[in-house]
């Protein structure tokens, strides 16, 4: 099995799981808890990366990404402990990318100085909407001005900054979003995150569905319209669709993400995270345990992972497949042999491009929007050959 991961990159994600509320719609591994011993939890995100560090020796470090959870709940020296054994124990890119997410709080956004002095060069903060009763809806509890007050003071810190925003919400129409959206553009720093509402097994939310009581959401024509709106209005203001949901300035795109995307190696630290690496020709999928108490606990025994199985050759495939086609880039022709072997020759690249499904040049193929708005579809086309 070829080590393809350089290409993709090596990234660090540090999950951290508690939140002060817990919001309809997510469905991450978050928990609402009193209070939080951040001096154990440094030491003990700290203890974990430097295992990791060991089997990985040597390596350079692209990318690292606070992520939760509310990482912003997070002490500046917490985050800053990582950074020192992230320093220690892997060689940094010159221009690594240290991302942390953040609520949009006033009571957070104060501590914005410290997470630069820290390290942090990068801020992503989770507005979710530009407009206060769908605020209430989700559950967030930052209101309007709080929000906009955040994203002036992260500019004024940060060189880049990013946040979120989710659409296809109760009661929206189309008007609606595509006004919401220019105001967004406007504010925006170098990069838009922008999610259609999903409901997911195990939120209130779907409990609410299930219920029968959570009512006008669109439907799939106008969650289709919704869709190809963002992708129009972004495409004029220069914020180009480079990944399915992720949109940004030339030479903005997230150096983290694009590490999951591209197939690159990545470990990950903190209570339920995921990572991937590749060692000796063998690349395993790691899991942490999830729930806080039992991780933390498992780390002062020796190690924060539940598990870490190696992947099949089929596995990777899938994987690598799964998650290019999500890129405007698309897949590289050469590299998918590597990965895929036959399967890669076996691609029905032509009979997809006919259809308008997928777009083909000598070296590489992805996703057109057409394609992109039946993914699902065209993953399960492309994998069952």
């Amino acid at each position: 099995m070829a080590e393809t991961w350089r290409d993709g990159g090596f990234a660090l994600y540090v999950h951290w799981p508690f939140c002060e509320a817990k919001c309809p719609y997510c469905d991450f591994n978050s928990h609402v808890v009193a209070q939080v011993d951040q001096t154990r939890w440094a030491e003990a995100l700290v203890r974990d990366l430097a295992r990791y560090g060991e089997i990985t020796s040597g390596r350079v470090l692209n990318s690292i990404y606070f992520g939760g959870g509310t990482p912003s709940l997070m002490l500046p020296e917490t985050v800053g402990a990582v950074l020192r054994a992230a320093r220690d124990h892997w060689a940094w890119a010159n221009d690594i990318e240290i991302t942390l997410e953040a609520n949009p709080r006033s009571v957070e956004a104060r501590k914005f100085e410290g997470f630069a002095l820290a390290g942090v060069n990068r801020v992503s903060l989770g507005v979710q909407a530009l407009r206060a009763p769908d605020l209430r809806r989700l559950g967030r509890l930052h209101d309007v001005r709080e929000a906009l007050a955040a994203l002036d003071i992260a500019k004024s810190v940060f060189d880049r900054v990013t946040f979120d925003l989710i659409y296809a919400r109760q009661n929206q129409s189309l008007k609606d979003w595509e006004e919401e959206l220019r105001e967004a553009l406007a504010l925006a720093g170098d990069h838009l995150s922008l999610y259609q509402l999903t409901v997911e097994e195990g939120t209130a939310f779907w409990d609410r569905a299930q219920a029968g009581k959570l009512r006008d959401l669109p439907d799939e024509d106008l969650a289709a319209d919704l869709y190809l709106a963002t992708q129009e209005i972004c495409e004029s203001a220069g914020f180009s669709a480079y990944e399915v949901s992720n949109h940004a300035a030339p030479g903005a795109m997230s150096r983290h993400n694009l590490v999951y995307w591209r197939g690159g190696d990545y470990v990950g630290i903190g209570p339920g995270a995921h990572g991937r690496l590749t060692r000796n020709g063998q690349r395993a999928a790691t899991v942490a345990y999830r729930q806080p108490g039992a991780w933390l606990s498992a780390v002062e025994q020796g190690s924060g992972e539940e598990s870490a199985e190696t992947l099949s050759p089929e596995d990777i495939w899938t994987e690598y497949v799964m998650m290019g086609l999500r890129l405007s880039e698309g897949l590289d022709l050469e590299r998918a042999a590597q990965i895929g072997g036959e399967r890669a020759a076996r691609l029905p690249l032509e009979r997809l491009r006919e259809m308008g499904l997928i777009w083909t040049t000598g070296e590489r193929f992805g996703a057109t929007l057409q394609g992109r708005m039946v993914l699902n579809a065209l993953l399960a086309d492309l994998l069952s050959e």
